[in-house]
């Protein structure tokens, strides 16, 4: 029997540092993305209106660590190891990964989420339980179509009125689905 699919509390990939979510992180993540409206647009949640909102975020998410059920990771770029520019977020089910990400919007543009990603699917596919690595994103967002596309996700289908982001409206939005297998 194999053991159960985890993720390193901490690797790097070739321009980035990646660490597992700690509290003490709540701070820099309400200024670098979490109160901004740009950055928020197309997640399933609304710019925080304070650091306490991050804070229990923050709590809950790293509890995903001690279940297995989910492994938040914070990134840093190597050459600014302070400057933490987002959060990528791997949920494990029973015999798959699905990813969602953020990141500031001083970090859009420079491949980050793509060379992240990449390394996020292939270390998932590699292990002998998980079959399957996905993604959705609403029908509006390319960036994120685009980075799903270049680290070798298929886009599956349109899921009709599948997720809420209420940034961009008050009922759920159709999404692409992606993923490989």
């Amino acid at each position: 029997m194999s053991t159960a699919y985890r993720i390193p509390d901490e690797f790097k990939t070739r321009r980035y540092c990646l660490r597992r979510v700690a509290t003490g992180d709540a701070s820099a993540i309400f200024k670098s993305y979490a109160a901004d409206t740009a950055v928020t647009r197309h997640l399933g949640w609304r710019p925080h209106r304070d650091s306490s909102v991050t804070e229990d975020f923050v709590k809950t998410v790293a509890e995903e660590w001690r279940t297995g059920k989910g492994f938040p990771l914070v990134v840093f770029p190597r050459a600014d190891p302070d400057n933490l520019i987002g959060m990528f977020h791997p949920h494990v089910g029973r015999f798959k990964v699905n990813y969602g990400y953020v990141l500031a919007e001083r970090a859009w543009g420079y491949g980050c989420a793509t060379e992240v990603l990449s390394w996020l699917v292939e270390h998932a596919i590699a292990h002998p339980t998980i079959h399957r690595t996905e993604a959705f994103c609403d029908v509006d967002n390319r960036a994120s179509s685009r980075v799903m596309e270049k680290v070798g996700m298929t886009r599956e289908g349109l899921l009709r009125r599948y997720f809420l982001h209420p940034n961009v409206s008050k009922t759920p939005r159709d999404c692409f689905m992606y993923a490989k297998v």
